[in-house]
This record gives C-alpha cells, structure tokens and sequence, in this order.
C-alpha cells in the first residue's frame, strides 16, 4: 500500500549514514532506494512510496519508505 509523505530530506550519520525524510506530522522515516536527487538535505518534498515492515537497517531511525517517486516542494 503506497502512502504520500511530506517533509524536509536530512542525511542521518549513523553508521555508514543514511537519508531519512521528516514528515510534517515529526515522525522520521529511513529512505530505501533513495534516487541522487533526492539525496540533498533540506530539500522540502512530498515522496510516494511503500513502508517495508520486512526490511531491518543499521540506523533503526524510523520506519523504512521504499520510494516509489517524489516532487519537490
């Protein structure tokens, strides 16, 4: 099931590093396969995409969003 998020793109640094998008509603999501684009922090975007429940990372910093697509905002 896809969900639509909107938020600011930040680079974690916790263990290789990682992109996450924080929504507007606080809750921080770890990007999967994240295209370069999106990889720039403080870019204001809403992001389409599926939360994985069967995915495990490193930085544990929220739930996994596998992206589908994205806009800038």
């Amino acid at each position: 099931m896809s969900i639509t998020v909107k938020g600011v793109i930040e680079r974690k640094g916790l263990g290789p590093g990682t992109w996450a998008l924080v929504g507007e509603d606080g809750e921080t999501y770890e990007l999967k396969d994240a295209p370069s684009d999106l990889k720039k922090a403080g870019l204001k975007v809403s992001v389409k995409g599926e939360v994985r429940k069967d995915v495990m990372t490193f930085a544990m910093i929220g739930p996994v969003l596998e992206v589908q697509s994205f806009e800038a905002n």
